[in-house]
Parts: structure tokens; C-alpha cells; sequence
């Protein structure tokens, strides 16, 4: 079957689960499945108990009894005579525990791994599959050579392509034909769930695949990166070198900019201003947009020099938490909220924590950047999710769900929020979108989970009863590590979580959106 094909069993069946069944297999029967351009590699039963190997890390405690199907699409020989090929997984779990509908999981960075088809993230105490449902995966058509942000495979056409938009929508219908076969029955209902550039994959399907999901979630989508890493990469180094200290040669130092007591005395002043608005100061901040926090409060005065920081270091974050703008003072890409993680350490640090070396290799020592030239090519219109025109998505009854941590350092949720106001004004304003799509923010949180925050979430859920009961999520409760104990309801935007000031304020029920 031609990619088109296998794109055209998606589109005509996947929203309402019709078509013919054909007499259920075996999972052994599923390593003989012939399909046109399609290999399976293995077949197997994994029996219940077995681990997630070590390679695949983002699932830890035992798994379920499940048929692990693994193959190649379109395997070919490509630029610099690499193999390359759409690599996917799926995992089926016996009938009898299957609850007929299809979750399909994200991925990460620059993919090139197939990721084991757990669906364990953003689904609550329980994964995807130990929930009943048939889970795939995919590395959208290459492998990782030299890492997670490997993106060597852009030199080849077609892989690019797949990793832009093509191989999410192709594994999804490749999957739900197995699927079919499988358990004699097709698919009920099918859902995506990713984050970062599963959050990218998850808009770029609502957009361009309008009818192969009918839930998708995306968390912190990495949308638009050329000018987040114009942001991230240049704009705030820049800035912030203004104020570095300098080494012998005159180069500043921007690990050095700020000391650590420099930033807990800026976090003590921002959490003093901000933190108590929800109605409890418990070092979490749940109406980001209503921190009136300024750095310039904390500029020492004429003869000050405690309590205080230089002016030119307020004068430097406020310009870097402000964003990108050209020449002629427009935004090119938003600022970043001040909030509790932003001097967060860790594999991904905090906007406070500014390293020698960013993601991408050295943070480059300039003052001053030309923003409309940097901007000039930082687009690119395969990979976008830019398109707000989504009414056959909504149409067909799809429901949107977006979340991003207040706190991510690599992309900014104002972006993303701004693409839902966008999302709004092109689909007949914020009530009607908010009929078929919401937002959430997600205080403290960094990329994707960590920081300050409550990063253990049940969107699964919340997208599973939008579609299949019509109960829209007002809220969605949270917990996390980072405060154990503690619950507090995530509000769909424009809504916050405020404390009713009576009860246990570490209780969610002890809140409302508002």
C-alpha cells in the first residue's frame, strides 16, 4: 500500500471506527501481515510483568500483558547513501482488556527513536496501555544518530518531510489496519498525546489531518523554534551580556551575570509580589498573567547596595523576558512569564540560570543582536503548525486540548497561548473555540514536567470525556513531587486557580477556577 493509500484508511474510517472486520489473529499471526511498503520486523507476545528496557526511559514499574508489533515504512536508501524508513511500534493488549480505542504518543526533539508504545505521559497514575488502550509509536522516519537533537536527517528531502508532517498520519493508519485485524474490530476512537515536538505533532495533525485523531493533546508544542531559539539562543544572551561581568579579554561572562544570591534575591522578590494573588503564598504562582512583577523595583538606588541589584542587571532581565524586537520595536516573538522555575536548576535550567553553552553549542558573546536579520529566515513553512482554519476538525466533533509549563525555558507559553487567541478570532471567538479546544497553563512547570510544579496531570482523561461524553474539562487536577501532598486544579485559560480561603489550602477542592 502507496503512502497515500495508507493516509486514505485513516482519513475515511478513524473518527467513527466503520469499515469490515476480518476474523481476529494471533499476535504471532501479525509478524505475516503483508502490506505494500510495509515490513514487520517482530511480532511477539510480552507477557505481564516485563519492564520498559532501559533505551526507552520514559516509563518506569512493569507493564501489562501486550502484542508488541515493531516494522518499517517505506524502507529506502537515501542522501549519503543512509537507510532511512518511518520506524513504528504498537502495542496491543489482550481483547478481552482492550477498550477499543487507539492512543497514539508523541515524540521528542528531533524523534529518530521509537519510543516504547506505552502512552505513559500526561495519562495519570495509570499508563495508556495498562488502561486498555492500543498504543503506537514512531521516529517519523529516521534514526538518531549522535542524539536526542540529532537533525542531520534534514539533508534528505523525503525525511524531512516525514518528521515535518507525513509519518504521524501514516503509523496512524498503518496502526489502526493492524489494530483491525487484531481484535476483528476497528478502532472506536483514536487520540494523540505529545509534547515539545509531539506538542508540534499533535497541532500539525489537527491542522493537516483533520479527521485521523479525535482527541489530541499538546503540551508545550515547540511551534515556530527558529525565533524561540532566536529568543533563547540570542536575543536573551545578548541582553544579559550587557550586564556579565567581563573575563581579561573583555568577553562577558554570562554564567557569572547573576550570583546565587543575586537570584534569590530576585525570586524572593517576585514570589513576595506575585505568589499571594491566587489567595495562598505557597511559592507557586497560578495567575501568570496577573504578575505585575517589574526587575526594575529591585534597582539599587543612588547609595544603595544592599537588598538591591544593579540597574543594569534589572535593566538586562526585563529585556530579555520581554522578547525579541526589531528595529522598529515590533514583537517578533513573545516575551517569558516571570514565575517560580524560571531560577530552577537541572537538565533544564531556568531562564535565571544562564550556562556558557546552550542547547545548541556556545552562547555567543555579542551585546547586540540584529533581530530583523536573524528573523528573516527563522521559519519554515513544512514544520509550522501555523494554519488556524481547523472546521472539518471541529466539524467532525475533534477536541483540542493544549498545555504549557509557565516556566519552560525553550518555548514560550505566551506563544502558544497566542496561537489559541489566534485559534479563537479565526473560529468565531473564545466561546465558540472553547466548545471543541482549551488551554491550560501550568505554574512552576519547565519544559514539558519539572521544576516547581505540579507536573503529573491526566489530559488522557480530560480529552476522553470531552470526545465520548461531552464533558468539556473546566479543570484538570494536578499533583507532583515537587510538592508532595499537594493538589491544585489546573483552569482552562482564561481562567486561574484562586484558594477560597477556607479549608486545607493544600486540598484542590479548597479552589476554584475564576
Amino acid at each position: 500500500m502507496k503512502a497515500y493509500q495508507v493516509l486514505l484508511v485513516a482519513l475515511a474510517g478513524s473518527m467513527v471506527g466503520t469499515g469490515t472486520a476480518q476474523a481476529q489473529q494471533t499476535c504471532a499471526d501479525l509478524a505475516d501481515v503483508k502490506i505494500d511498503g510495509v515490513e514487520i520486523t517482530s511480532a511477539a507476545d510480552v507477557p505481564a510483568g516485563a519492564t520498559v528496557p532501559a533505551s526507552f526511559p520514559r516509563h518506569s514499574g512493569t507493564l501489562p500483558a501486550h502484542c508488541r508489533v515493531e516494522g518499517v515504512m517505506h524502507r529506502r536508501t537515501g542522501v549519503g547513501g543512509q537507510e532511512y524508513g518511518i520506524g513504528f511500534a504498537l502495542a496491543l493488549p489482550p481483547a478481552q482488556a482492550w477498550n477499543g480505542d487507539f492512543m497514539m504518543q508523541g515524540g521528542g526533539g528531533g524523534n529518530g527513536v521509537v519510543n516504547y508504545p506505552v502512552g505513559a505521559s500526561y495519562a495519570g497514575d495509570q499508563s495508556a496501555l495498562a488502561r486498555g488502550f492500543a498504543v503506537a509509536s514512531t521516529d517519523t522516519g529516521h534514526k538518531a544518530r549522535t542524539g536526542g537533537f540529532d537533525f542531520s536527517f534534514m539533508r534528505d528531502q523525503q525525511a524531512y518531510l516525514d518528521f515535518a508532517y507525513l509519518a504521524n498520519a501514516e503509523v496512524a493508519g498503518l496502526a489502526k489496519q493492524i489494530i483491525a485485524r487484531y481484535y476483528a474490530k476497528p478502532v472506536a476512537h483514536s487520540y494523540f498525546i505529545g509534547c515539545s515536538t509531539g506538542g508540534r505533532e499533535g497541532m500539525i495533525l489537527s491542522q493537516r489531518y483533520p479527521t485521523v485523531f479525535n482527541g489530541i493533546v499538546s503540551g508545550d508544542p515547540a511551534m515556530r523554534t527558529g525565533l524561540s531559539n532566536l529568543a533563547i539562543a540570542k536575543w536573551i544572551p545578548a541582553a544579559y551580556n550587557q550586564a556579565a561581568p567581563k573575563d581579561a579579554s573583555g568577553t562577558p561572562q554570562i554564567e557569572n551575570f547573576l550570583s546565587d544570591s543575586d537570584r534569590k534575591l530576585f525570586m524572593d522578590a517576585l514570589m513576595k509580589k506575585c505568589d499571594a494573588k491566587d489567595g495562598v503564598a505557597d511559592g507557586m504562582i497560578f495567575d501568570p498573567l496577573g504578575c505585575d512583577f517589574d526587575p526594575a523595583e529591585l534597582a539599587c538606588k543612588s547609595g544603595q547596595t544592599e537588598g538591591c541589584l544593579p540597574a543594569e542587571k534589572t535593566a538586562a532581565i526585563k529585556k530579555a523576558f520581554a522578547g525579541p524586537k526589531n528595529a522598529y520595536g515590533t514583537q517578533v516573538y513573545p516575551g517569558f512569564l516571570f514565575d517560580a522555575g524560571i531560577a530552577a536548576t537541572g537538565p533544564i535550567p531556568g531562564l535565571l540560570h544562564p550556562r556558557a553553552r546552550g542547547l545548541f553549542g556556545p552562547y555567543p558573546t555579542a551585546t547586540s543582536i540584529d533581530v530583523d536579520r536573524e528573523a528573516l529566515h527563522a521559519s519554515d513553512q513544512l514544520v509550522e503548525p501555523a494554519a488556524t482554519n481547523l472546521s472539518t476538525f471541529a466539524g467532525s466533533g475533534g477536541k483540542l486540548i493544549f498545555f504549557h509549563g509557565d516556566s519552560d525555558p525553550w518555548f514560550s507559553p505566551l506563544d502558544t497561548l497566542g496561537y489559541y487567541k489566534s485559534l479563537a478570532a479565526a473560529n468565531g471567538g473564545a466561546d465558540k473555540v472553547a466548545e471543541w479546544s482549551r488551554f491550560f497553563f501550568v505554574p512552576g512547570m519547565s519544559h514539558c514536567g519539572g521544576g516547581p510544579s505540579l507536573d503529573h496531570f491526566d489530559m488522557l482523561s480530560a480529552v476522553m470525556n470531552w470526545v465520548e461524553k461531552g464533558i468539556a474539562p473546566d479543570s484538570v487536577i494536578a499533583t507532583g513531587p515537587a510538592f508532595p501532598g499537594r493538589s491544585r486544579p489546573l483552569c482552562a485559560y482564561p481562567k486561574h486557580a484562586q484558594y477560597t480561603g477556607h479549608g486545607d489550602a493544600e486540598d484542590a477542592r479548597n479552589f476554584t477556577c475564576q
